[in-house]
């Protein structure tokens, strides 16, 4: 459950609202975990994990947080740019929170 916490204040470290994040890559380390994050949090169902999470696409040990990271620069990128943020529990109810921009690619590129 510590995404409920993590998330807030990576926001704040930011300068960022709830309301200003495009993309949000929840890791599902447990369904239950994840469920409960994004209902405390407020996370619209269509701005979360929308290429599938860690159940569809699996929780490689080791290499979580890399996994979550190219996957929200590559959607945000997709769509022209954007705010988005990744998180992920950690053991014991702890929890890691970062917000990544993506700036739209120059035209030409």
């Amino acid at each position: 459950v510590g995404p409920v916490y993590a998330v807030p204040k990576a926001l704040a470290l930011a300068g960022r609202t709830l309301e200003s994040v495009d993309l949000f890559e929840l890791n599902e380390a447990f369904a239950s975990q994840a469920v409960h994050c994004a209902a405390e949090l407020k996370v619209p169902p269509s701005k979360m994990n929308v290429n599938g999470g860690a159940i569809a696409l699996g929780h490689p040990l080791g290499c979580t947080g890399a996994r979550l990271v190219v996957s929200i620069v590559a959607e945000l990128g997709r769509r022209g740019g954007g705010t988005g943020v990744v998180t992920m529990c950690v053991g014991t109810g702890m929890g890691a929170a970062a917000v990544i921009d993506v700036n739209p690619r120059p035209e030409g590129r």
